[in-house]
């Protein structure tokens, strides 16, 4: 299984991943800057105490990396069955299920951990700016960003899976934009966050649409040997 992890790795250059997800870190980052520095000039607060920042901060990481997920399943999973490439595989004494379940733990793993450092990056950024900003009411103690690891180790968990279920819809017509529009769309169903409220907050949710996401990967896998490409 390592073995055709690390195949799947070359063989897609997903390194370059790496460097878009630093990107994105840094755009987040750039972005919650430039937006509480505008609105505490104009006297308005963006964050009405330290837990709805960090809270804010993090629902935004988890949004990028699920429509990432999406992006990874397009490349990775769906576009090999569009354009038929891994029929060519299937052609090879590799276990069709070890193969898809290699591909899916990839996205699986890479949205766990870009999530779980992008937290770390962006909220060490995001004190570091408010120790001299201040846009943060009574500032943000660094021991708040570390307390708030076991939420967002939670929520990553819960985004690895249900970053899974675009799945479903891609396989639907092997169609990467639909899977992509997918994982969009489970960004605005539980990534919304309305003045500290999100949808995430309502710990059924998460819950349902990771074992949602579970049960898509594991029908894609169960099904696999009877899947046809050539069609």
């Amino acid at each position: 299984m390592l073995k055709l992890i690390r195949l799947e790795l070359e063989k897609f250059k997903l390194s370059g991943y790496v460097w878009k997800a630093l990107i994105a870190n840094f755009v987040i980052f750039g972005l919650i800057c430039v937006i509480s520095f505008i609105e505490k000039i104009e006297g308005a607060e963006v964050f009405q105490d330290r837990y709805m920042a960090l809270q804010i901060i993090e629902s935004m990481i988890r949004a990028t990396f699920i429509v990432f997920a999406g992006v990874l399943l397009s490349r990775i999973v769906i576009s090999e069955f569009k354009n038929k490439s891994i029929s060519v595989l299937f052609m090879y004494p590799i276990n069709r299920k070890k193969l898809i379940v290699a591909k899916l733990l990839i996205v699986v793993a890479f949205t766990f951990i870009c999530i779980i450092l992008s937290y770390f990056l962006v909220g060490s950024s995001f004190y570091v700016f408010d120790r001299f900003a201040h846009v943060v009411p009574d500032s943000l103690p660094f021991a708040d960003v570390l307390s708030y690891f076991r939420i967002v180790s939670m929520n990553a968990l819960a985004a690895s899976c249900m970053s899974l279920i675009p799945l479903y819809f891609g396989m639907k017509k092997f169609s990467g934009s639909t899977t992509i529009v997918a994982s969009i769309i489970t960004v605005l169903i539980v990534c919304q966050n309305v003045g500290g409220f999100t949808l995430n907050s309502i710990i059924v949710i998460p819950i349902s649409l990771s074992l949602l996401g579970v049960f898509i990967a594991y029908s894609a896998i169960k099904n696999i040997e009877n899947t046809d490409v050539m069609n």
